[in-house]
């Protein structure tokens, strides 16, 4: 059986990914599944996107060139709605 070559993902595309796994709608497998990548790729993506945002937001809203971590809290925000309703639907 012949190796499939190594492919590099944009930095847009693992965004996607890992915000689809933070958002929980699907599983890591249903993810990997759709995205022909292997679920543990998707889970580091999801940490380092966790781990990213955790570094952004330590820092005052108001040193922020271009508003990018105005839109992250806003992301933030929207995803903190997203799980109190699935929480609340049980």
């Amino acid at each position: 059986m012949a190796r499939r070559p190594r492919r590099n993902h944009s930095p847009a595309f693992k965004a996607k990914e890992a915000v689809a796994a933070i958002k929980g709608e699907k599983t890591l497998i249903e993810l990997a599944q759709d995205f022909d990548v292997l679920p543990n790729q998707i889970e580091q993506w999801r940490d380092q996107l966790l781990e990213g945002v955790t570094e952004v937001c330590r820092f005052p809203i108001r040193s922020d060139p271009g508003g990018v971590r105005t839109k992250i809290w806003t992301i933030l925000e929207i995803f903190h709605v997203q799980l109190r309703r699935a929480n609340a639907r049980g």
